[in-house]
């Protein structure tokens, strides 16, 4: 049996160097999974990192919940679903808090949410009123890496994530923050994109939608083909 404390640092090791790549939350969320006679251990990890570090870093651990649940169905080990189910609005509160500080995640809250709701990990009645809760926190039309960042809680910050300008009781995040968000962002809108031109292993998922996007063949569509034609006929007769 692996040494307890061994495992708490290094899952937490992971959870602080979390990105927007697949790799690097499957690969946490298979640590846990490995590790899951601790699981009650590891699910507190994942509150305290939550509650320690950037907003960037929130997002990413954010993602990786979804990771992390939808393995943990598929292996039927339904203890990390359940603490999570139970402590969700925790997660939410600490990705994007309610005093606007975590305003650049509200997105990633919904999109993790609504693929919960979509993996049945969470009911749709759960989904809808943190939906209401979270258009009154929605609340910055900048790009998301220029979120502000609470400066009470950079006491538990590192070092290199203290913010470099302040406004109004509120820190922004330094250069190298905001570069890192705008990258880890382009990075999941490619992914995003990928998976919505993604055609089904029989390939026929893409010619059911577009046939049933195709309105039925009407009289209009006669006169068209007959014109197109004659425009064919007259060209060949010129040449």
């Amino acid at each position: 049996m692996a040494d307890p404390f061994e495992v708490r640092m290094r899952f937490t090791s992971q959870l602080q160097h979390l990105n927007a790549s697949v790799n690097s939350s499957q690969k946490a969320a298979h640590y846990a999974l490995k590790n899951r006679d601790m699981d009650e251990d590891l699910h507190s990890c994942i509150l305290e990192q939550l509650e320690r570090n950037s907003m960037n870093n929130r997002a990413n651990i954010m993602y990786f919940i979804e990771h992390l649940c939808d393995m943990a169905q598929r292996e039927n080990h339904l203890n990390f679903v359940r603490m999570m189910q139970k402590d969700i609005l925790m997660v939410v509160d600490a990705v994007a808090p309610s005093d606007g500080s975590g305003a650049a995640n509200v997105k990633v809250v919904r999109r993790v949410l609504q693929g919960l709701q979509q993996k049945s990990i969470l009911q749709p009645n759960t989904v809808t009123e943190i939906e209401e809760c979270l258009k009154e926190r929605d609340t910055v039309s900048e790009h998301p890496a220029l979120s502000p960042i609470d400066v009470n809680a950079q006491g538990e910050h590192p070092p290199n994530q203290a913010a470099s300008a302040k406004t109004n009781g509120v820190a922004r995040p330094d250069k190298r923050q905001i570069e890192q968000r705008i990258e880890e962002d382009r990075e999941r809108h490619k992914r995003l994109r990928e998976s919505i031109w993604a055609i089904g292993a029989e390939g026929d998922e893409e010619f059911e939608r577009l046939w049933d996007e195709v309105s039925d063949i009407g009289e209009d569509d006669y006169i068209a083909a007959e014109e197109d034609a004659m425009e064919r006929r007259q060209a060949i007769e010129v040449e």
